[in-house]
């Protein structure tokens, strides 16, 4: 941990929300992160022990507190350690994980491209000789 207060696209980094700092900017710049309740723009904005996050990533949403600050991205169990979940934000993730797996029970995956015989029969049932 340092002394200097760090950009917002770095901490980001640094805490592994994103894979990358382009991807961190790209998520500031489109709104999907909130510092204190107020959209940001800036991927430069400077973070303060105690704020608040609000990050979008896919249909999650992460409200975190930050506590600490790096200016390098190390193992995920020393990234843990920048931020506190709130526990209304982890049961509203879980309660959406759960609800999307048991959507995605009732999907049929596609086999791939039709066989030979398929085609076949597709071409007859379009022509209405069924």
């Amino acid at each position: 941990m340092t002394d200097t207060k760090p950009r917002l696209d770095k901490w980001l980094w640094a805490a592994r929300f994103f894979k990358t700092r382009a991807l961190a900017v790209e998520a500031i710049e489109s709104g999907k992160v909130q510092v204190n309740d107020v959209r940001v723009i800036k991927p430069a904005k400077t973070l303060a022990i105690a704020d608040t996050l609000i990050i979008r990533l896919g249909p999650y949403h992460h409200e975190v507190e930050v506590l600490g600050w790096s200016n390098r991205r190390g193992p995920a169990s020393e990234a843990q350690k920048l931020y506190r979940e709130t526990d209304a934000s982890k049961a509203k993730r879980e309660a959406l994980a759960l609800e999307l797996k048991a959507q995605a029970g009732s999907v049929v995956a596609a086999k791939g491209r039709p066989t030979k015989k398929d085609r076949r029969e597709i071409e007859r049932f379009k022509s209405g000789a069924w």
